[in-house]
């Protein structure tokens, strides 16, 4: 796990991070409106980055820059493709895939909404056991896992203690 987790409440858009963790699907195409909203905000130039020739395998993670929000990189997970659904499966490899793509370019604070959540089918808590769990071990790594409502947080956390 790593050395720094912490939960928020707050927009993704505007966390101050190294890299934003988005769920997408095999087109980088948003999977949940809170990401449609960070697309938004992302602006014209984070839509052109987005841009895929060839849709992605579900488990991938590929790194964008991050046009107008506040982290300078995105790393988009793929949670689903044409021929597979998006499960706790793919999450988890899209985690891993994303962790390894973090490393590989020194992004060390990474915010992320649950993953899963919605697309993957997994709870609150699964969700952010995943994070915790597939999150590389290490001084330095800072995971922010945001979330948008109070009651949120407080389900996020015990999460957290729980694993402890």
């Amino acid at each position: 796990m790593p050395t720094d987790i912490r939960v928020v409440v707050d927009d993704l858009a505007f966390v101050e991070a190294d890299a934003v963790l988005r769920p997408a699907d095999a087109s980088l195409q948003a999977l949940t409106p809170a990401m449609r909203r960070l697309d938004e905000q992302g602006g014209e130039r984070f839509a052109g980055l987005r841009r895929v020739g060839m849709p992605l395998d579900a488990g991938a993670a590929v790194v964008t820059g991050g046009g107008e929000l506040a982290a300078p990189y995105v790393l988009h997970l793929v949670l689903q493709d044409p021929q597979t659904p998006a499960s706790r499966d793919t999450v988890r490899r899209a985690l891993v895939s994303a962790w390894q793509r973090a490393a590989e370019w020194g992004l060390a604070r990474v915010a992320a909404p649950p993953v899963g959540v919605g697309p993957g089918q997994l709870s609150l808590e699964e969700a952010v056991h995943l994070l915790a769990r597939t999150a590389p071990p290490g001084d330095g790594m800072a995971l922010t896992i945001v979330v948008e409502k109070e009651h949120e947080r407080e389900t996020a956390e015990a999460a957290l203690r729980s694993r402890q």
